[in-house]
């Protein structure tokens, strides 16, 4: 009999970049200053190395350009073990980058070339479609459905993923200056209607509950997602007090790992990153979870948006020492 195991156990799709970080807080992108980087970055580009880093068969479709950053992030990806086979190299056009800084109150900004870099060249011919779509899992991230050619090529993932026995798991980071764009307003609204896991933030589901009923609660959205949607299981991210898991007739609560936050880039990719990589190995949903809450928790421990990337020996011994969080 032939096997008919998925070649890889998740794929995902999305910009790839170069990050630079502000050394110190408060630093301002108005004045002389002293970043640390480069470091390989892009969402799709963490949530792949956590996943990977924890045994998951993992490939990447992505660009970057021909120069030194493009060389750190494919040799990062190829040392994490993750096939990127359909990572390009773009010779006209320099790899991304981003620049962060962090104001006295904790919160972030970025300052990013992306639509003018490779990173916007996303690009499969038939056949590189056809061997990625042969996967257990596709993972989309929100902030990569900003160019036509990235929302052309996870259109096109999504349908070939599902048409053979896939799922998609879908994390919108749905952010403001994203949604001004008809097409990516339209292209997360879509992934939405057609993703079997949802990883939304407490933000996220605030912004689909806009325009709806009128005082329709968070648990109201929860719940109208379930019963109009595809998806058959939504995670609910809530940052420092931990996530909630919500599917049929089931509801579970898991808390977050106390730990001293150096650089909270990355951790809700490493969650996410987690989640499905447990789930695609055969872990209970409640494992998963915790081992996402560790995940997460361990990426801000970190400086640099990948740094904080662990196997399932370091969750562990994270989880060992915290005790049982649900």
């Amino acid at each position: 009999m032939a096997d008919t195991t998925p070649t890889f156990d998740i794929v995902t799709a999305g910009e790839l970049l170069a990050e630079f970080v502000a050394e110190r807080c408060g630093q301002r992108f108005t004045e002389a200053g002293r970043f640390l980087g480069p470091f390989p970055s892009g969402a799709p580009a963490i949530f792949a190395s956590q996943a990977a880093r924890m045994g998951a068969r993992v490939a990447y479709a992505g660009c970057v350009g021909a120069d030194g950053f493009g060389e750190l992030i494919r040799e990062r990806l190829t040392a994490d073990g993750i096939d990127i086979g359909a990572v390009a190299c773009d010779p006209e056009r320099p790899t991304g980058t981003a620049f962060v800084r962090y104001r006295d109150d904790g919160e972030r900004d970025f300052v990013f070339n992306l639509a003018h870099s490779a990173a916007a060249r996303l690009a499969l011919d038939e056949a590189g479609l056809a061997r990625l779509a042969d996967t257990r899992y596709l993972h989309v991230m929100g902030s990569s459905l900003t160019s036509p050619a990235a929302i052309a090529l996870i259109d096109a993932l999504v349908e070939r993923v599902h048409a053979r026995g896939g799922q998609v798991s879908f994390d919108p980071n749905i952010r403001p200056e994203l949604m001004r764009d008809p097409a990516s307003r339209e292209a997360v609204l879509r992934r939405v209607d057609d993703c079997d896991i949802f990883l939304p933030s407490e933000a996220d589901i605030a912004w689909l509950g806009q325009g709806e009923s009128e005082g329709e609660t968070e648990a109201d959205t929860v719940a109208r997602l379930l019963a109009t949607k595809r998806l058959s299981l939504l995670v609910l991210k809530r940052a420092e007090r931990g996530s909630e898991a919500f599917r049929a007739g089931e509801h579970q609560r898991v808390g977050a790992f106390s730990v001293t936050e150096r650089d909270p880039t990355g951790a809700g990719d490493c969650f996410g990153g987690a989640l499905i990589a447990a789930l695609a190995a055969g872990d209970s949903l409640t494992r998963a979870l915790t081992l996402a809450s560790a995940a997460g928790a361990h990426a801000v421990t970190r400086i640099g948006p990948m740094e904080g990337a662990s196997d399932r020996t370091t969750l562990d011994a994270l989880i060992a020492s915290h005790g049982d969080l649900t």
